[in-house]
């Protein structure tokens, strides 16, 4: 099996971590048809879809797990969900959508990365109703959107992780262009231990790195090799086809003693409906409404994540005086 659109869960015995693999295929093709994108956003897109697969599926999750990125560059925005399966053995439901400046991406020779300019890299978890949601915020740092998960996790949660990612426009003999993609994650296991006396961080912005949380406990040099191998990864071998995920784990990590467990299947799923469009356009004005209505006296609204698209006649939500606003 090549584990296309499925997340591998391992562990290394001897090193004390434990990982996520996650291969994309389908799914990443259904993301990034939705709206075209630019190559330098599709790359953007792949990535954060790949962490927040590799992030999500790691905890215990009852409903969503999600990534907002906010630039203030050429793209401005990247949304991603990840929806735990609602009963075993369904597959998780990955969503991503991207906004931004058409003309300025265009005209830019950017780094895909560098298009956000400075900004924030907000996580959520949302355990559903009745709960309130998780929030952490860190600033945009380093050189790709790994580098800022990365951080999250040394200031937050104060674990060591890692992220390796990597996404391509391929083509089979015979075959259409398609989406591919791969991505690896470590994280040690347990407490980082204690500070060392007088380290201070050395990230930008006085930003803990994943090594600067290494430091701090009695596993480092485990880390520095675990992370030395996870290094050797060839780009054919991370985003597949020809080589299955647990031969890619073997090939890395033979000596650390992997552990796999069953993988989990992941899909594109999106849970837009007209009742959820109602209830957001419920919080609007009659004037508002008025405003939003086109022409022909009808109420639009088009998901972001899917392209559904929606129509409503003001009249049966309630704003009967629409007119008269």
């Amino acid at each position: 099996m090549t584990g296309d659109d499925s997340i591998l869960p391992f562990q290394l015995d001897r090193a004390q971590m434990r990982g996520r693999v996650v291969r994309l295929d389908e799914t990443l093709d259904t993301i990034l048809d939705q709206d075209r994108y630019p190559p330098a956003v599709s790359a953007l897109v792949a990535e954060a879809a790949l962490i927040t697969a590799l992030i999500g599926s790691t905890m215990k999750l009852r409903w969503r797990f999600s990534i907002q990125v906010r630039g203030e560059g050429a793209v401005r925005l990247i949304a991603t969900d990840y929806f735990a399966p609602e009963t075993k053995g369904e597959p998780g439901r990955l969503r991503a959508y991207a906004g931004y400046d058409a003309g300025d991406v265009a005209s830019s020779r950017a780094t895909p990365f560098e298009l956000l300019g400075t900004g924030v890299f907000g996580v959520t978890i949302d355990q559903g109703p009745g709960m309130s949601p998780y929030q952490g915020i860190t600033p945009l740092t380093g050189t790709k959107l790994g580098d800022c998960a990365e951080a999250y996790f040394a200031q937050s949660e104060q674990i060591a992780t890692r992220f390796t990612t990597l996404s391509a426009h391929a083509q089979a003999p015979g075959e259409p262009m398609h989406w591919r993609a791969g991505g690896i994650m470590i994280q040690q296991l347990g407490q980082a231990g204690e500070s060392v006396i007088g380290s201070e961080p050395s990230g930008q912005d006085g930003l803990m790195t994943a090594d600067d949380v290494a430091a701090m406990g009695a596993a480092e040099e485990d880390w520095n090799r675990v992370n030395i191998l996870l290094g050797t990864v060839d780009p054919h071998e991370l985003i597949g086809p020809h080589l299955a995920i647990e031969g890619l784990l073997t090939r890395l990590f033979h000596e650390e003693k992997p552990r796999v467990y069953p993988a989990k299947a992941i899909q594109f799923g999106c849970t837009c409906s007209a009742e959820r469009v109602e209830a957001a356009m419920a919080q609007y004005s009659a004037k508002d409404i008025a405003h939003m209505t086109n022409e022909d006296g009808k109420l639009t609204a088009d998901c972001q994540f899917c392209s559904a698209h929606y129509e409503f006649d003001p009249a049966t939500l309630g704003f009967d005086a629409v007119k008269e606003a």
